[in-house]
């Protein structure tokens, strides 16, 4: 290999020619005119330097030793598409001139050829070179931006369908507490109602019983009485949930709580041959809630548990406690929820009961949503279900 170097290069171009005068001649007619040169007398080797050395260009005979021009140059742009080939050859025709061009070459020149031509056709070359790769940067450049935008579009629409989500459940949470809050006009104003006409019955009763000896007869006006009286204790309590201010404490036990709320229920759990597991995972730290609401929400889950194992069951309580969070896992042996069931269990009035109101799970959540709790089921099957709450534990441990 020969290499010449001008002062000022224009660019560089190896020339690959098995004739030694041609490769003389040529490097100096184009050293002269700026170009630094590198020459080799086969195609490998000029492969070798066009590898090394990445010309703009490169001159190529077209009848070579071991590779013909052809072969040279279809490898030469497969392998090294920014150099350009430039061919030339004593036994040229149109024919060949078309089967090059159509191969790759930028330009074909017939021997023999003057200075003058050869550095015209090399300058066109380079131009030609300069602008088509300059098209290439715009086009990958262009390939890029739309990726760019194409992955743009994407986060936009993810963050739609997110922001979307978030509006259509703030919306549910907002008709929920709306029925909930016309339920407790309600409740409070069937109360009332109901309490008049449950006082002229109890002092009818009151009057029956002045005027009868029977013992069997007294008997059953004494639980008329006591229903009448244990009917008037649920309203009552409707009247006091409905007027009553909260009494927030920051030192609030859920393990007491959820004690208390299971001594109500003993005499069921007894009879209904139900065995209950407590797995409390040590002292859990206190909450910030109101007692009697916090109550009010495990009241609700324990129901719904017992409704669900009429001929016995299990009924486990599970509570922990990690990262600043409080959990209770509240789990029974019924038939599980259906799948169907499922997306509306938390939507007021909605029920499967023949009986029931369809208002215990959505006052459970509205209450742990007072308190930035919240519920969730964590799992359901034939086999049973499991609700999972989450509190934040208080900041205040004194």
């Amino acid at each position: 290999m020969r290499v010449s170097t001008p002062t000022d290069i224009k660019a560089k171009v190896v020339i690959i020619d098995d004739d030694s005068n041609i490769l003389d001649v040529t490097s100096l007619i184009l050293s002269m005119n700026g170009y630094q040169v590198f020459t080799a007398s086969t195609a490998r080797d000029g492969m070798e330097i066009i590898a090394v050395q990445a010309p703009e260009l490169a001159l190529l005979d077209y009848m070579m030793p071991e590779m013909d021009g052809l072969s040279a140059l279809r490898e030469i742009r497969s392998r090294f598409p920014a150099t350009y080939v430039v061919m030339f050859t004593g036994k040229g025709s149109e024919e060949v001139a078309v089967e090059l061009m159509k191969n790759g070459a930028s330009e074909y020149l017939l021997k023999p050829f003057n200075s003058r031509d050869l550095s015209e056709r090399l300058e066109n070359v380079l131009r030609i070179r300069e602008i088509e790769l300059h098209n290439k940067a715009l086009q990958k450049e262009h390939e890029r931006l739309l990726q760019e935008i194409e992955k743009w579009n994407q986060e936009l629409q993810k963050r739609v369908r997110e922001k979307t989500e978030a509006l259509q459940k703030a919306q549910s949470e907002i008709a929920q507490s709306e029925k909930l809050a016309t339920l407790g006009y309600l409740s409070a104003g069937m109360a009332h109602e109901i309490r008049n006409p449950l006082n002229s019955i109890s002092l009818f009763i009151q009057l029956m019983g002045q005027n009868t000896l029977d013992p069997e007869q007294l008997d059953y006006l004494g639980k008329i009485l006591k229903e009448i009286d244990r009917i008037d204790s649920i309203v009552r309590k409707l009247l006091d949930a409905s007027r009553r201010t909260r009494t927030i404490s920051d030192n609030v036990q859920i393990d007491q709580v959820i004690d208390s709320a299971l001594d109500v229920f003993l005499p069921q759990i007894e009879t209904g041959k139900i065995k209950v597991e407590r797995n409390y995972h040590g002292v859990p730290p206190p909450i910030k809630a109101d007692p009697g609401e916090l109550e009010q929400i495990f009241t609700n889950l324990f129901l719904n548990a017992l409704d669900e194992m009429p001929n016995g069951g299990r009924l486990e309580i599970e509570i922990t406690a990690e990262n600043g969070r409080v959990m209770v896992m509240v789990g029974d042996s019924g038939k599980g929820i259906t799948v169907d069931d499922l997306p509306n269990i938390f939507d007021p009035f909605f029920t499967t009961k023949i009986r029931g109101t369809g208002l215990g799970l959505p006052v459970v959540q509205h209450i742990a949503r007072i308190y930035d709790g919240n519920i969730m089921v964590e799992r359901t099957s034939p086999e049973g279900t499991v609700f999972r709450l989450e509190f934040p534990a208080s900041l205040c441990t004194a």
